[in-house]
């Protein structure tokens, strides 16, 4: 069954065409705005059949029915940590070593296959559209879109702030690395800061640190792949864990990393929303390992608030 989207044409529009409307206002990309129009009462104006270029009249309720869609990800049964769901959004607390998404090596054992089987329990059929990626070994929040027009508005839309551990003791605040990320021709997965590569900004600003270590907070300007991984090395303090980029993985198998927070403004209610995610398991065994218990109570509280 179609969802419907509903609009109320402003003053602002009174005597502006349908198609100027739902391009500037209502935020329908033009290649949702051209199935809308191949669907039956795809887009109507007080129920009755809207083309694009008839004129609008402030006060009328355009209706828009989102078109069906079919994924073709296998469902697989599984555990989702919902941190929010409503019929257009499911955000997740990923757990680490899980893909988001299937590949040649990971087919079935993927964020989008656990999240087909949800969705198929709740007689729900939308394709996986994840806002943003995780690497499989990062953990945290990841934000999934159940239809397009709420996958075009929130892209490039959502504020995310990450928290780490790193080597190395980090003293100053707010600071930031605006250095171009790229792909050496002896590497195909490893990052490195290149002059000519893709433009990339990170800031971070520290939580507290102990033993040579500094737990941070880190937001981007950008999102390339190993972003963080990689600009934190660059400045010579790597992930805990991330043997890839110089961390030592003494403590844990993987890369200190965790996208705790999502604030975005909802693409239909229009609510400004915040949703966080604690630092996982074996996270908090690592700080165990360089703080003491009153410093523990001491980060949690810190952490509450940047929650």
């Amino acid at each position: 069954m179609a969802e419907k989207l509903s609009f109320v044409v402003p003053k602002e529009f009174d005597g502006k065409s349908a198609k100027s409307f739902l391009r500037g206002y209502c935020g329908i990309s033009a290649a949702l705005l051209i199935k809308l129009k191949r669907e039956e009462k795809g887009i109507t104006a007080d129920g009755v059949c809207l083309r694009t270029v008839d004129i609008l009249k402030a006060g009328q309720r355009i209706e828009l029915s989102l078109p069906s869609e079919e994924s073709n990800i296998d469902p697989v049964e599984g555990k989702l940590d919902i941190v929010f769901e409503d019929k257009w959004l499911l955000i997740v607390n990923k757990p680490p070593f899980m893909p988001v998404h299937p590949v040649k090596q990971h087919q079935t054992d993927t964020l989008a296959n656990i999240v087909r089987y949800y969705n198929l329990q709740n007689c729900e059929n939308y394709i996986f559209r994840a806002v943003n990626r995780l690497d499989r070994d990062t953990s945290g929040l990841v934000m999934i879109c159940k239809d397009k027009f709420s996958a075009n508005k929130l892209k490039n839309n959502v504020y995310k702030e990450y928290i780490a551990i790193c080597h190395g003791k980090i003293t100053r605040g707010k600071t930031t690395i605006n250095a171009p990320i790229g792909l050496t021709a002896e590497s195909k997965i490893v990052r490195h800061v290149l002059p000519g590569g893709q433009p990339s900004v990170t800031h971070y600003e520290e939580i507290d640190h102990c033993n040579d270590i500094s737990l941070l907070k880190l937001w981007l300007e950008t999102g390339r792949t190993h972003q963080i991984r990689c600009h934190m090395a660059s400045v010579n303090h790597p992930l805990v864990g991330d043997d890839l980029y110089g961390g030592s993985r003494e403590h844990i198998a993987r890369q200190c990393l965790h996208c705790s927070k999502m604030s975005f403004v909802h693409p239909v209610s229009g609510d400004n929303l915040t949703v966080s995610a604690p630092i996982p398991g074996d996270m908090q065994d690592v700080l165990k390992h360089y703080f003491s218990n009153n410093e523990i109570l001491k980060l949690r509280e810190m952490m509450h608030k940047c929650n």
